[in-house]
């Protein structure tokens, strides 16, 4: 079983102690395999490989867009967070899943990556956008028709891996203002463009719609079902009494009252 709890806005920070929460809980075996889906406010992180060199913004334009800077334990380099972006974090323990072959009852972290990538693709095709991965590269790319046009990055993948259960996860541009990727180098690659299911579908997108796509995909790629939850409560199995909206009582629901930056 999935459990999928969807957090609506959240700021990095709230939602980065809410995963390490999560992911001691899920350690103790306290917890099944969660995915949270939620949006970020501008932010740009800082995974474990980054570059500093690929923001490009000076301070004073980040601060003029609202974009804090943050660095995390992820893997990968620098990229974007920021509104009409679905960021999805499963907190899975790797242990419970077999690969495909049936060789292994532990799923290995490139493997745990390509389903990622295999849901987000699905998730691209039931939007009618041709997706695909590009050797060597992580993530998910949408498949031009033609060879004249060039892939363009349409979801990032970045996570970390502790005792089986990971952490972080995916960012897939559905809405995204796209213009705040020109603050940084995405992922490193200076010659690599990023779109997002808006853009290539000529419209807006419902989030909501997304999600439930993306759920879907999740369950059908990792062989579980799925269990929509409507807040901690239900996660936990105990009364934290918390709207899973209200950053600051999620803090409170854990007894922190400061945000821990990675």
């Amino acid at each position: 079983m999935i459990s999928v709890l969807q957090l609506g806005t959240q700021d990095y920070g709230t939602a980065l102690t809410l995963q390490r929460k999560l992911v001691d809980l899920r350690k103790a075996n306290e917890i099944g395999d969660v995915l949270l889906l939620l949006e970020h406010q501008q932010v740009i992180t800082l995974g474990r490989n980054a570059q500093t060199a690929n923001i490009v913004a000076s301070p004073e334009l980040l601060a003029q867009h609202g974009v804090e800077v943050i660095e995390c334990d992820r893997g990968g380099d620098v990229t974007f967070h920021g509104p009409g972006q679905l960021v999805g974090y499963p907190i899975f323990d790797l242990r419970a899943f077999t690969t495909p072959e049936g060789e292994r009852k532990t799923l290995g972290a490139i493997e745990f990556v390509r389903k990622m990538e295999e849901s987000l693709i699905r998730t691209c095709a039931d939007f009618r956008i041709a997706a695909t991965r590009i050797s060597k590269l992580t993530g998910v790319w949408t498949s031009p028709p033609n060879i004249e046009s060039e892939p363009a990055k349409i979801a990032a993948i970045g996570i970390h891996i502790s005792r089986a259960v990971t952490s972080h996860g995916f960012a897939l541009n559905v809405n995204t203002d796209l213009s705040f990727f020109d603050l940084i180098i995405p992922c490193g690659l200076a010659a690599k463009p990023v779109t997002s299911i808006a853009r290539e579908a000529g419209r807006p997108v419902s989030l909501d719609s997304v999600a439930e796509s993306i759920t879907r995909n999740f369950g059908h790629v990792f062989g579980r079902q799925v269990l929509w939850l409507e807040s901690l409560d239900a996660l936990l199995g105990t009364s934290v009494g918390v709207p899973m909206k209200v950053p600051t009582n999620l803090r409170k629901a854990f007894g922190d009252d400061e945000i821990s930056w990675a």
